[in-house]
């Protein structure tokens, strides 16, 4: 593998706010793009990396004896090598071998060879898929450090709140030694916490809260983003804009969990919205709802579980139709009469306490379905929200009208240069490459990965899959080792936990009601005979250390309770244990009554495989877990088109914006 660093990657221009600008493609470059990637393969490291690391191994001999002061003293030379040079390989090569000298003082933590190839694949524009356990975070530093080094802003983005401010906080004192400032952004920070940590040499944030201040900014720069316009009013304005905008610009990203962030998120708009009218609607929307739950199931209207859909069938309009005459004006419209009885429909049959929302002092908060957290401040659109108040008995917010919207496909293709890192690439090596032009590259693991994969059980009934997982938890407990079962929501980790109480194991449960204990938690969770039930707040980034003597036992013992849309998401959670090179094992239990298999969601040849499986008592076990297989494989494939559609959406809509000159 050649390595070729982007020219593009130089110290911050006098353009207020450089981004890239946004690439139309015509459908036959899209599908050529799309096959250039499924013909990509993960690569191992090939002799330029190993020329590399072996040019950072000499230099970090000879920076060994220097005292602290002499080793500092080389960052003013290496910061003008960079803003003068730029990226070339003496100077990332220089870069890389002060990092890691520091890091062993500093942090006592010095960079294995693997780290150093990941931050070498980071700093060419890829992503380094990592296996889970092998120091992501610490690996950040050598790239985020190098391009700040050489004057460019650079942002390290991570899944939620707790990683971001754990990250920082942890690789801070590095920084510090180098000579940069670090900020962090998170949620419930003012405009100026905001606009202050986005002037640090690096900011760590969520790919949320930096999204929403990039919506935030275009809504006060309105549609004059041109730079010499914004230069004009910089240098003679009296309140020029570009002193209230909070970010300046979009240099260099680093994404943490990309696969997460670049794929299984990208399905979701991300919209900024404002107050719209005031309560008068109430009377309206308890309309709608009261009249939705007299409509029977399968003649008024059928459920689309794949696509998490109500569809009105002849007879429910007709029935809307005659039951509405009598409820006033507001009920006239025929569009508005049957979309509001579709959210109602979707808020009583698809949104239910404690898997998609919580109840937080008497308001509905919004349960991230990828990481498992809440999401304070956040609420859906076009009126859902305020139907699932109104179930729930809450006081009724203002229905909110969409300010400015964006995807995270759209956002993140404007980054001038975007890398990211992963332990769970390869399945999405083609989408990253198709819609970002992100390579993926293999990185050997620093140690041989011992973790131990038992065979799925597959049960016909829930109920015996739950009575199967407690009698594993109880004999790993007995064993001593350490319990992790993964859930997929809020309302099946209380579940599970009452029945472990049952039987009078001590255990601890990490959902969404406990973020606020989350560090504590995670902190107990590898000691030996610990038992934790956990959400997805449990998988990705979570790294739980082994207490003494559980690695003589068998290291930490992973359950999987469901599969869940995608098999990455299954990986990181097996990835919880057997971490460099530790002992673990990770187990599924499953049931074909699990939310994957429901409905139409598993598609007609899961269904058909499952029927023969419970026919063919010889062949079951093999064609169960052929079925969930082909279930997974399914809606990965739904979601996919999804993700394709949009970006096609954005495409169009980037076309005629550009026609017309305005801009979303």
């Amino acid at each position: 593998m050649a390595l070729r660093f982007p020219h593009h990657v130089q110290p911050a221009s006098h353009d207020l706010r450089p981004e890239r600008q946004d690439r139309v493609e015509s459908r036959l470059e899209g599908l050529a793009h799309r096959l250039v990637g499924q013909l990509r393969r993960l690569q191992r490291s090939g002799p330029s990396v190993q020329r590399m690391l072996r040019a950072i191994d000499e230099q970090g001999e000879k920076l060994k004896p220097l005292s602290d002061a002499e080793l500092c003293s080389g960052l003013e030379p290496l910061r003008l090598a960079l803003y003068e040079d730029g990226l070339t390989e003496q100077t990332v090569v220089t870069s890389f071998a002060l990092i890691r000298e520091l890091s062993q003082r500093v942090l006592g933590m010095r960079h294995y060879p693997s780290q150093l190839t990941g931050g070498l694949v980071m700093l060419q524009g890829m992503v380094a898929e990592m296996e889970t356990g092998e120091g992501k975070t610490l690996t950040a530093t050598l790239p985020a450090a190098t391009v700040a080094l050489a004057g460019i802003p650079a942002h390290v983005i991570s899944v939620n709140d707790y990683l971001t401010g754990r990250d920082a906080d942890l690789m801070e004192p590095l920084y510090q030694a180098l000579g940069l400032r670090v900020g962090r952004v998170v949620h419930g920070q003012n405009p100026a916490e905001r606009r202050q940590a986005y002037d640090c040499d690096i900011t760590y944030a969520t790919n949320k809260e930096l999204v929403f201040d990039y919506l935030r900014d275009r809504l006060t720069l309105a549609e004059r983003l041109d730079p010499l316009l914004l230069q004009a009013e910089y240098l003679h304005g009296s309140a020029p804009r570009s002193e209230r905008v909070l970010m300046r610009g979009l240099h260099f990203a680093l994404v943490d969990e990309a696969d997460s962030i670049l794929i299984d998120e990208a399905r979701t708009p991300l919209i900024i919205s404002g107050g719209e009218g005031g309560n008068e609607e109430r009377e309206f929307l308890e309309q709608a709802l009261d009249l939705a739950r007299t409509l029977e199931q399968g003649k008024d209207f059928v459920l689309d579980e794949a696509r998490r859909q109500v569809l009105l069938t002849d007879q429910g309009k007709q029935t809307i139709e005659e039951q509405t005459k009598s409820l006033g004006p507001l009920w006239n419209g025929l569009v508005r009469r049957e979309s509001t009885l579709y959210q109602a429909l979707t808020a009583l049959h698809f949104f239910h306490r404690d898997e998609q929302y919580l109840l937080r002092d008497d308001k509905v908060q919004i349960i991230d379905e990828f990481t498992g957290r809440v999401m304070a401040d956040r609420s859906w659109e076009q009126g859902l929200h305020q139907m699932i108040e109104l179930k729930e008995g809450c006081e009724l917010s203002q229905r909110r009208e969409t300010l400015a919207k964006i995807s995270f496909q759209k956002f993140f293709r404007r980054y001038l240069h975007l890398s990211g890192m992963t332990g769970t690439a390869k399945e999405v090596t083609a989408e990253l490459w198709a819609v970002y032009r992100l390579q993926t590259q293999r990185v050997p693991t620093n140690r041989p990965v011992i973790r131990q994969l038992w065979p799925d059980r597959v049960f016909a009934h829930e109920q015996d899959k739950w009575q199967a997982v407690v009698e594993q938890i109880r004999d790993q407990h007995q064993l001593g080792r350490p319990v992790l079962v993964g859930t997929r929501s809020v309302a099946v980790s209380e579940y599970l936990a009452k029945q472990v109480a049952r039987f009078g194991l001590p255990h601890q449960v990490l959902n969404a009601k406990q973020d606020a204990t989350e560090a504590d938690i995670v902190s107990r969770a590898g000691q030996a005979g610990a038992i934790t039930i956990a959400t997805n707040m449990a998988g990705r980034g979570t790294d739980i250390k082994l207490g003494p003597g559980v690695k003589k036992l068998g290291g930490l013992h992973v359950i999987a309770t469901e599969r869940h849309d995608a098999a990455r998401i299954d990986r990181q959670l097996a990835g919880r244990c057997g971490r460099q090179g530790d002992p673990g094992s990770c187990q599924a239990f499953l049931s074909f009554e699990d939310l994957l298999l429901e409905g139409n969601r598993a598609g007609f040849a899961a269904h058909l495989v499952r029927r023969l499986a419970i026919v063919l008592p010889l062949l079951g076990p093999r064609l169960s877990r052929w079925s969930i297989q082909l279930a997974q494989a399914h809606v990965e494939h739904y979601h996919a088109r999804i993700r394709k559609e949009l970006f096609r959406r954005d495409q169009a809509q980037g076309s005629l914006l550009s026609f017309s000159g305005r801009l979303e």
